[in-house]
């Protein structure tokens, strides 16, 4: 079952920054949109970042002017730039399609902000 891979997540103090990775199952290279999520302790999974096959950009208001979305050429890894971290972006971070498909959801990787 092709699945999306989410890699990079790490352990950061308040105000550092961290970039994750995403490898994106071949069925899928450059077709959708393509999105991150997150999912923080005891809530509901919410998305984070969209980019368009056409490049456009859009971010929850949460981590606007914070995180960045980019894909490559043929879009096959999709990366997200985080700057400024709070404690409050503490959470697993998954990619998938937007909208997502429930077959296609991976691991996850884990983003921890704390002093």
């Amino acid at each position: 079952q092709a699945q999306f891979a989410e890699s990079g997540g790490d352990w950061v103090q308040p105000g550092g920054f961290l970039t994750l990775s995403c490898a994106a199952p071949e069925i899928i290279y450059g077709r959708y949109n393509m999105a991150w999520y997150r999912q923080a302790p005891g809530k509901e999974r919410e998305r984070v970042a969209v980019v368009t096959p056409g490049g456009n950009r859009v971010y929850a208001d949460s981590v606007k002017g914070r995180f960045t979305i980019s894909s490559t050429n043929p879009r096959d890894t999709i990366t997200l730039q985080m700057t400024a971290l709070k404690p409050e972006d503490t959470a697993v971070y998954y990619c998938n399609k937007f909208p997502s498909s429930d077959d296609l959801w991976g691991q996850g990787t884990r983003v921890t902000v704390s002093s």
